[in-house]
């Protein structure tokens, strides 16, 4: 699909989406500006992890024809796998494509499925990140769930943040905290990822997450014992988007 190369840089249409809906709510940021000339055509891209019923619930009853981009790793916990399907169902999703990496290409770099035991960055690039960078090829933009409560690189999330020179990242709850995720699951009587009972916070794939105790960063969990904290779907250049400049470094 050729893209519009006459609304501006994607820089530009992000400052100009930022400032149209500065003071907009969540609902409010889907709401319009999925039908805004300066986002384009866009999908939403989902884990169906712990937190994600909240924005595929507002998604749902906004804009229910967004298409909605799961990426099945080969390696997630078999109680997503369950969940996925059945927020699904629930919801009325009506264009859920599921993202595979090519299995040539898995047989080559990791044979024997022990990849991320040596480079998780190498198994999520091959399992998750170009499987994702090749079905968001035709979009102009996707919605994430990012929110700036999550890490310490989240900080300074925004509405609408620049992918490089390449999309547009739309960011709805950005400024929600944890307290506001969990009423909307209560009033809305939203059904929970079941391994978030049993101590997951934060739910990626089931080699590398783990139960988090009480007192610890929620995203404590994943990728236990290294430095790494984002898969790399968020990532510019080997940089996490938006990072704070304080901890950039």
């Amino acid at each position: 699909m050729p893209r519009d190369t006459t609304r501006g840089s994607v820089a530009e249409r992000v400052e100009a989406l930022n400032a149209r809906y500065k003071h907009h709510a969540a609902t409010s940021v889907l709401e319009h500006a999925l039908k805004d000339h300066d986002l384009g055509q866009v999908a939403l891209v989902s884990s169906f992890g712990a937190e994600s019923v909240v924005l595929l619930h507002l998604v749902s009853v906004i804009a229910p024809e967004t298409p909605v981009l799961f990426v099945d790793t080969r390696m997630l916990f078999q109680e997503t796998l369950d969940y996925q399907r059945e927020l699904a169902e629930k919801l009325h999703l009506c264009d859920v494509r599921t993202i595979r990496a090519a299995q040539p290409k898995v047989a080559f770099e990791d044979p024997d499925g022990t990849l991320h035991q040596f480079s998780t960055d190498a198994c999520c690039g091959v399992r998750k990140v170009e499987p994702l960078e090749r079905a968001l090829a035709g979009f102009d933009g996707w919605i994430t769930g990012r929110k700036r409560f999550q890490a310490a690189t989240r900080q300074t999330v925004d509405f609408f943040e620049a992918e490089g020179d390449t999309r547009i990242k739309v960011n709805p709850l950005a400024h929600w905290g944890r307290e506001d995720l969990e009423d909307y699951i209560v009033n809305n009587r939203l059904p929970r990822h079941p391994l978030v009972a049993k101590g997951y916070p934060s739910i990626g794939c089931a080699p590398c997450t783990s139960p988090v105790k009480p007192g610890e960063d929620p995203r404590a969990g994943r990728w236990r014992g290294q430095s790494k904290t984002e898969c790399g779907i968020h990532f510019i250049n080997g940089q996490a988007v938006r990072m704070n400049k304080d901890t950039a470094a």
